[in-house]
């Protein structure tokens, strides 16, 4: 009897896998979309973060998401500094689970749109308000005041795309 586990039971499987890999690549794509901003780390990069948490799982989103915002700060070279932006991607990792939290638990009737209403809604807020959060140790309150504008418009843009895309796709046999 071998103590290897068996790969046939693993849910890292080739299928998830490159699941994980395409929506990282969108990010990367997406983080060269910048909102303008105080720092410039502003970015459509968690667009795919917050799809695949709505529609592959509350890891498949964090994972996304976090490497995305890791994509889009290296992009600007860190402006924030290195442990600040790990501490922000992950903000958005948790951000990440939280919006797909929401949009399950409300999911009132088939078409479960209030949920992703409320999902985009809170994660937007959460997005700019609490995450902005993240600059407070670099720059105080100035920053922080300087960067929600850019952070509300990429967060909304952001979760509403996601919500969207995914609202369109739901009961296909893509997400199957």
């Amino acid at each position: 009897m071998s103590d290897a586990p068996d790969l046939r039971q693993s849910r890292w499987t080739v299928k998830r896998i490159s699941i994980l890999v395409i929506f990282i690549a969108l990010s990367a794509v997406g983080s060269l979309i910048k909102i303008p901003s105080v720092v410039g780390a502003v970015a459509l990069d968690s667009c795919p973060g917050f799809f695949s948490a709505l529609a592959f799982g509350y890891l498949e989103g964090a994972i996304v998401i976090a490497i995305g915002h890791l994509l889009s700060a290296v992009i600007v070279g860190f402006p924030m500094t290195i442990p600040i932006h790990l501490g922000a991607a992950t903000c958005m990792a948790i951000i990440a689970v939280v919006f797909r939290f929401i949009s399950i638990k409300l999911a009132i009737g088939k078409r479960g749109i209030v949920g992703l209403v409320v999902a985009v809604i809170v994660g937007t807020l959460l997005n700019s308000f609490g995450g902005g959060l993240m600059a407070l140790p670099l720059g105080g309150w100035g920053l922080y005041i300087a960067l929600i504008p850019s952070l509300l418009v990429a967060s909304a843009v952001n979760t509403a795309i996601a919500a969207i895309a995914f609202f369109s796709i739901r009961d296909s046999k893509l997400l199957r």
